[in-house]
């Protein structure tokens, strides 16, 4: 298996266990309340981060710019669950 296979693999890994977590908690909870299409929307924005990050690292060669696009990558995700979680902006896409 190839390094960038790997990384892919990771990539596939690390979204089921991230999501395996909400799942878990509400088995013992009922502070967590998340809908099949939650996990949907959710699993879509980790994986297309996950994919978005793993073009960057094959295709932007200076290492300066790659880090900087990742972290414009990881900005963009944390607002945009931060504003489905609680709607801090105020969109129509928490609906807040």
């Amino acid at each position: 298996m190839t390094t960038q296979n790997k990384r892919l693999m990771g990539i596939v890994l690390a979204v089921v266990l991230i999501l395996s977590i909400p799942l878990i908690a509400m088995q013992f909870t009922d502070e967590v309340d998340w809908k099949l299409f939650d996990f949907v929307i959710m699993g879509f924005l980790l994986f297309g981060t996950g994919l978005l990050c793993e073009l960057v690292i094959r295709k932007v060669k200076h290492t300066d710019y790659r880090l900087g696009i990742i972290a414009v990558i990881l900005i963009a995700l944390f607002l945009i669950w931060a504003e489905l979680a609680v709607g801090i902006f105020g969109t129509p896409f928490a609906e807040s």
